[in-house]
């Protein structure tokens, strides 16, 4: 596959876009170097949009609020600053696991010889909001999921968050954010609160009108939602598996 690093430099993929280079794939090259920058800022992007599920299994895990804080920035210090790159292996599949794994062995192994270190010493290279994160915490299904079932919810669940996120914005680049808001309940629910022909009639337009800019917003929601699971895994055979595992996850 010719080398295209598109995906990597964060632009919103088009139409009919083919499977790229994407941030894992690049990450996961690195592994048979010795690094490069370009892996280590595809690595930060990563860690800085998927943060969250960690900490959240971490807190599953029983870790105080604060140390949960504490090993997740430790962690990425770690990712960022010493190499970890080099236990990246593409054959193993997705960044979510490896993620998982390392964050694993580093609680066991290396958190375990860091923690002379005082709390808040280190360098913070990803900026965390550990209010934000605790508040958020508190919503979680309390009982019915293990540590590793509640990364993967909340991974997946990310996942539709960033895409939300670059939906919004694209809709308000265009000067239809209120389009966008109006609509949005329809990507999940064919059925809402608010039935199609009174939506038509209050944002001023034809049902018919309304109901092909909600077949365009949906259509554009799973080209965004595909395009972000590849982000995360090494081989573009990869992508269906995993969109299954999400939405299995979000389920569960």
């Amino acid at each position: 596959m010719q080398e295209n690093t598109e995906g990597f430099r964060g632009s919103i993929p088009g139409r009919n876009h083919e499977f790229q280079t994407t941030l894992w794939m690049t990450v996961a090259e690195a592994s048979r170097q010795d690094g490069s920058r370009e892996a280590q800022q595809a690595l930060e992007k990563l860690c800085r949009t998927y943060w969250y599920p960690l900490y959240v299994f971490l807190r599953r895990q029983g870790k105080s609020a604060e140390d949960a804080e504490d090993l997740t920035q430790a962690f990425f210090g770690h990712m960022l600053e010493k190499n970890a790159l080099r236990n990246a292996d593409p054959d193993r599949g997705r960044f979510r696991t490896f993620l998982l794994t390392s964050l694993k062995n580093f609680v066991t192994d290396q958190w375990k010889k860091d923690n002379a270190v005082k709390r808040g010493g280190g360098a913070r290279l990803i900026e965390l909001d550990a209010e934000v994160a605790e508040n958020r915490y508190r919503y979680e299904p309390v009982e019915r999921l293990d540590p590793e079932k509640l990364f993967e919810r909340r991974w997946a669940m990310t996942l539709i968050e960033e895409v939300l996120g670059q939906l919004e914005a694209e809709y308000s680049l265009k000067g239809k954010a209120d389009l966008f808001r109006a609509i949005q309940p329809f990507l999940m629910d064919k059925k809402t609160e608010i039935p199609q022909t009174e939506l038509a009639t209050r944002l001023g337009m034809k049902e018919a009108t309304l109901n092909t800019e909600v077949f365009r917003l949906r259509a554009r929601y799973r080209e965004l939602f595909r395009y972000e699971i590849a982000q995360t895994v090494a081989h573009a055979d990869q992508i269906e598996n995993e969109m299954r595992d999400v939405f299995a996850a979000i389920q569960a």
